[in-house]
């Protein structure tokens, strides 16, 4: 296998080509992503990055003549056109490149409100790329009144840096509560009443009509109750979508992201996925997963399969999010619970999801331990009682013994 070319230059992009030279691969690398820049960490866009604690430098995942001293040529700010399966090539600007596998690691874009509402005006930001967070820094810095569009984790997120640097901040959410997608009432609650404590009007069950632009910016945002609200910009974030566009032109069969099998195969003969593009098979289902531990372990399984591995990825999921002085953490998927525990301890709380008697997931607010024991009984599959986690006496850590 002499040239092997992957395409998305974020976190899986850059772990997928790393672990092929790390495991011997001597042909080709050929790392090829869209952004000018190299491959950099996307969580502290909406938390560090913007509140201007982590530098330009920091951002990146590893300085970019390491990949020339890897052998690793990464070619920044290109696009590539169509892939051509049949014959195993590519097209990049004018140039054709053939290869022996090719591996999708294109990420996930970010959903856009449309034009015919102001998605297009000046001062309505998305949070995706470094480019998207450079441009709105001025609007932080200028202060005023910011309208968040959606109550999920980039939301919050982006909510709590505005809060943090004295912005006047308004939320809102056209579901019931925030977090509705991926939490509990009860983890929607708490952080309710963190972003409250700091000032943040959050409106559930609200959505937004329209943005009113003059001379091309966004002044006003108008709600689906009819009020109105002078703003001075908006940040949107009302989720992501696997990038699948150029997989499906290629005629690769698409899921919910690229679907490929549990060892990272695509439909077509030699082409591989792994990141937040990728679909798999976990637990009889399929599933996609949206976080940097994912894009890790899923692209470096993929990377030894490209070279004959032949083992399955088992997933963990887990996720984090980082909110005022609150450390959220999560592990599992909460996907069918019936039950959820609330276990409280003097610095910290955790949210334990049950179905019947099993142990599903675990949110964990400013409790590393809970969240650590959580995850190692989940990865064991071992479900202590649920009125054991209830009990703050309890020392869940026995469990894993049992």
């Amino acid at each position: 296998m002499s040239r092997i070319i992957v395409i998305g230059a974020g976190q899986a992009g850059a772990s997928l080509a790393g672990k092929l030279r790390t495991l011997g691969h001597e042909g080709e690398i050929i790392l090829i992503g869209e952004e000018p820049a190299p491959p950099y960490q996307r969580p502290p866009l909406s938390k560090k990055y913007l509140l201007g604690e982590m530098p330009l430098e920091r951002m990146y995942l590893k300085p970019e003549s390491a990949y020339a001293e890897a052998g690793i040529e990464l070619r920044t700010g290109a696009r590539v056109d169509s892939i051509d399966t049949q014959h195993k090539t590519i097209t990049v600007a004018s140039e054709t490149l053939g290869y022996d596998a090719l591996a999708f690691t294109t990420g996930s874009v970010v959903r856009k409100l449309p034009p015919a509402i102001g998605g297009d005006l000046g001062n309505v930001f998305y949070v995706r790329t470094l480019a998207d967070v450079d441009a709105m820094a001025e609007a932080f810095g200028k202060g005023g009144h910011v309208l968040v569009v959606g109550g999920g984790y980039i939301g919050l997120e982006a909510a709590a840096v505005a809060a943090m640097k004295g912005l006047k901040t308004t939320l809102i959410e056209a579901a019931d509560r925030i977090l509705k997608r991926v939490a509990a009432p009860e983890t929607s609650d708490y952080f309710r009443k963190l972003h409250g404590a700091h000032g943040v009007d959050i409106r559930e069950g609200m959505g937004l009509k329209t943005l009113i632009g003059e001379n091309g910016h966004v002044t006003r945002a108008e709600l689906a109750d009819g009020s109105l609200l002078d703003i001075d910009f908006a940040i949107v974030g009302v989720g992501i979508e696997p990038a699948t566009e150029l997989a499906e032109a290629a005629g690769i069969s698409c899921e919910n992201g690229i679907k490929t099998d549990a060892q990272g195969r695509t439909s077509a003969e030699g082409v591989w996925a792994a990141g937040d593009c990728a679909s798999f098979p976990y637990r009889g289902a399929r599933i996609r997963l949206e976080s940097v531990p994912n894009a890790i372990d899923q692209a470096e399984i993929v990377a030894e399969n490209m070279l004959g591995a032949s083992k399955d990825y088992l997933a963990k999921p887990w996720f984090w999010s980082d909110q005022y002085d609150v450390k959220l953490q999560i592990a599992g998927l909460n996907t069918g619970y019936d039950h959820v525990i609330e276990r409280h301890l003097p610095k910290g709380s955790s949210h334990w999801y049950y179905k019947g008697s099993e142990l599903l997931a675990v949110d964990a607010m400013n409790d590393a331990r809970g969240y650590m024991v959580g995850k190692r009984l989940i990865e064991a599959g071992k479900s202590p009682p649920r009125e054991a986690v209830a009990n703050p006496e309890t020392d869940l850590k026995a469990f894993l013994k049992a």
